[in-house]
């Protein structure tokens, strides 16, 4: 099965605008220093998805996203969708291939110079289409326009800003993840690990801990999908830069959730202080001291144990001398997620080709749909992260119909039922007159008529 990604474009494009203004939504501002952010934003390109080239977005539409995900959340900056898109109402079919032909053919020429040029030939009349509808038009067909790149304006040398220590408003608001690189001695032999933690960035209380073979965005889902069910989903999740980090499964959870996705800049581990802090704090009171032969199992029980019973109620500078569990606890959950909604987040979609006796194989295992009609076609195949081992459905009219394994002996003994049920006959539909060589005969004869 594939990863988790976007369903479709708008979501696509959801989690990029999200990735580009998102940054701002947990700073407080003064008077103008939004402005001045969103004008140093303008000048950055960017590649927004499914385009071949970067550009930039003006103060505008960068400030829109701003306040639309300030106000409605990561679900706000998905673009909507006109009720009936991808049909120009003023375009009949000839003059739609007309147009698209044209720009196929010349992707360099703009929309109005297409306009004028069918304009003034006589092809098109004047007024009989708007440029704006020429280039939706274009871009719901792929055909965006080919031009040289604007030249880049130059930024502005500013010196190194200065740092300040932050942290979140109240606990839930902010998590931190990150990755410690380890090694334990199996069989003889030392073997890597990773272990992958997230800590709440307002009380340092570690939401989740464990440790893997491998350093994987699966890895960090298991963990983050844990944390969800027991601790509820917190309002931003701020993580390295790593590709286990920078996935479309990750960027589509936290989309789907409500979530904002954060990255620090490159090479700015201070950024990240306090789960450094929480690093180095674990190697002195527990990692340095496991030597010798030890599983992953063994590893993960005392990883457990030094947070639950001493990391968690020892007193913390930061907190002004309160252990992390007791300013943690001290915050009452009011979010509604259950397994329900977590479950449809974490769905994941494939297109898999049916064999002719029915069967779909999903990593290696066969699986069979009772649908006989689907037999050698293409269907869509739904999985939740939620529960990996679960059986998949196929998605049939908006509806998820279940797989089950295939059963061979079973099915050697079974009744084989029809593929479908047999299509009730249709009404015929009455006989258009089409007389092309009596046409003709008529227009002769009228031509001959009239010379005479």
């Amino acid at each position: 099965m594939e990863s988790l990604t976007p369903k479709n474009h708008a979501e696509r494009v959801g989690i990029f605008r999200n990735s580009v203004v998102g940054a701002l939504l947990f700073r407080e501002f003064l008077h103008g220093e939004l402005r001045a952010e969103l004008e140093k934003l303008s000048q950055q390109r960017v590649r927004p998805p499914d385009a071949d080239s970067t550009r930039c977005y003006s103060v505008p539409t960068l400030e829109r996203w701003y306040y639309a995900c300030k106000k409605g959340g990561p679900e706000a900056l998905l673009p909507k969708c006109r009720s009936d898109k991808g049909h120009g109402r003023c375009l009949d079919p000839e003059t739609r291939e007309l147009l698209c032909d044209i720009r196929e053919q010349n992707r360099s020429a703009s929309a109005p110079l297409i306009l004028e040029t069918l304009q003034d030939e006589g092809r098109l009349a004047k007024d009989a289409v708007s440029k704006q509808t020429v280039c939706k038009l274009f871009a719901e067909r792929g055909l965006q326009r080919i031009s040289a790149k604007a030249a880049k304006n130059a930024d502005k040398q500013q010196g190194p800003s200065m740092r300040l220590r932050w942290q979140a408003a109240e606990p839930g608001a902010l998590w931190q993840g990150d990755v410690c690189h380890f090694t334990i001695e199996v069989n003889g032999v030392k073997r890597p690990v990773r272990i992958h933690a997230l800590l709440d960035d307002a009380c340092r209380y570690i939401v989740a801990i464990e440790a893997f073979w491998t350093e994987r965005e699966a890895d960090m889902l298991v963990l983050f999908i844990d944390a969800l069910r027991r601790e509820g989903p917190p309002d931003a999740l701020y993580l390295d830069n790593g590709s286990t980090y920078r996935g479309d499964a990750l960027a589509t959870a936290c989309q789907r959730l409500g979530i904002v996705l954060l990255h620090p800049k490159a090479h700015d581990p201070q950024a990240r202080g306090k789960i450094e802090r929480f690093w180095r704090t674990l190697r002195e009171g527990l990692l340095v001291f496991c030597k010798g032969e030890m599983s992953l199992e063994e590893l993960n029980k005392r990883l457990h144990a030094f947070v639950e019973t001493r990391y968690h109620t020892a007193p913390h500078a930061g907190l002004l001398g309160r252990s992390p569990r007791s300013a943690y606890r001290a915050h009452k959950r009011t979010d509604d997620l259950d397994d329900k909604k977590l479950r449809k987040a974490l769905e994941v979609r494939e297109t898999r080709l049916v064999s002719q006796d029915n069967i779909v194989r999903i990593d290696g295992v066969a699986w069979e749909l009772e649908q006989g009609f689907l037999a050698g076609k293409k269907v869509t195949i739904v999985r939740s992260l939620f529960e990996p081992n679960a059986p998949p459905a196929v998605e049939l009219e908006g509806k998820l119909r279940p797989l089950h394994p295939v059963d061979p002996v079973h099915n050697a003994a079974r009744k084989r039922p029809p593929r479908c049920e047999p299509e009730k006959p249709l009404a015929p539909r009455p006989r258009v007159a089409f007389h092309p060589a009596e046409s003709l005969a008529k227009k002769a004869l009228t031509k001959k008529g009239g010379s005479q």
